[in-house]
């Protein structure tokens, strides 16, 4: 059982996405669960992809570092992104990380008859701070649309179908008391999902 956790905020050190990666950590940790935290901004991960590198892929050609990341999605059961939502879509680091880690071939295959996806039987949680009321987003459909893109869009293509999101909003204006009301929560909805996973794993 392998939890991976994808973590894009600048402010490693004291953002409330930070906050919120403590918490799910701490939900690992309770589960007694084999957790790797890939920091994007403190590995200062290169999001470029080069003409050179995309072009290779489509050939098998797979720098080293990009089959490492590879490796840890492979192995993840359950993979939870932190990030906050910036002009709509995913920070640069992390749309970055997944053009340069989901290839042709790890991800997805595609041929006359269509395109499959390769990641199955993972599961996907989501953390999404946004600077805004979350009703807001719904009352616009802006809610909608960001799950049928950045959540489900996306990772349905590659085969990750198991998909929870939680949209954590008006972020610069909540008092203490709700921040940690929120990051309660996060750390409940980790620590029962890996259970779950924990215990569907033994009655196999």
């Amino acid at each position: 059982m392998k939890h991976l956790v994808i973590f894009a905020h600048p402010n490693t050190k004291n953002s409330f996405n930070k906050a919120i990666l403590e918490r799910v950590l701490q939900a690992s940790k309770k589960a007694n669960v084999e957790t790797v935290v890939r920091d994007l901004y403190s590995m200062e991960f290169n999001p470029v992809i080069s003409w050179e590198e995309l072009s290779g892929t489509f050939q098998g050609i797979i720098a080293s570092e990009i089959k490492y990341e590879q490796k840890l999605i492979s192995e993840a059961d359950l993979i939870t992104l932190v990030y906050p939502l910036w002009w709509m879509g995913y920070p640069a680091i992390l749309k970055g990380y997944l053009e340069r880690v989901l290839t042709a071939g790890f991800a997805y295959q595609s041929n006359e008859n269509g395109t499959v996806g390769l990641l199955t039987g993972k599961q996907m949680q989501q953390f999404i701070t946004l600077g805004n009321g979350v009703e807001r987003y719904q009352k616009i459909g802006f809610a909608k649309s960001l799950d049928d893109t950045l959540v489900n869009g996306l990772f349905n293509y590659v085969g990750i179908n198991d998909i929870e999101h939680s949209f954590l909003g008006d972020i610069h204006i909540i008092d203490a008391q709700a921040r940690h009301k929120m990051l309660d929560e996060v750390e409940a909805k980790i620590f029962e999902k890996l259970t779950a996973l924990l215990g569907a794993k033994v009655n196999v």
